[in-house]
């Protein structure tokens, strides 16, 4: 690593930690020539995803997005900041690690259905009517049906 001192290009490394809700390492380096101490950040390089949407335009993956519709739907509901947060995360981590560029909209929505389901009922079903665009109450109740009788599975395993 350069130094941003002297431009000497050997450092070692003093101390290292986890930065960023783990998502980067903060490394406190020393130069070998001049002594100065700096500290550098590595992450993992990102690869840019492209959301295509229904009507098939492409735009870039916001994380944000995601979660701005998890808020809506968790609120009021015992659903904290933090556990909103990680589902959003947990589901950019998640497209990331397959290592595709391009993902349909309607994946991302059954993945966000499917964390909402584990944490909040009514808030998967909230996020589920905006989803899946309800048009009448027989396909919202279908939808209750469906989440009801997949209850009922997990109660007796």
């Amino acid at each position: 690593m350069k130094c941003p001192v002297c431009g000497y290009h050997e450092s070692k490394v003093i101390d290292s930690r986890p930065a960023e809700e783990n998502s980067s390492i903060r490394r406190r380096r020393e130069c070998i020539d001049c002594q100065k101490r700096f500290t550098t950040y590595e992450t993992i390089e990102i690869i840019p995803i492209v959301v295509i949407k229904k009507d098939n335009r492409r735009e870039s993956f916001d994380r944000n997005k995601i979660l701005r519709g998890i808020i809506k739907a968790c609120e009021k509901r015992s659903v904290s900041e933090e556990q909103m947060k990680k589902i959003a995360r947990d589901i950019e981590m998640h497209l990331q690690n397959q290592l595709q560029q391009e993902i349909q909209s309607y994946q991302i929505g059954e993945f966000v259905m499917e964390k909402l389901r584990d944490i909040d009922e009514v808030a998967y079903v909230r996020f589920a009517s905006v989803y899946r665009e309800f048009k009448d109450i027989n396909t919202f109740m279908n939808e209750l049906k469906g989440l009801i009788t997949k209850r009922g599975k997990l109660k007796k395993k």
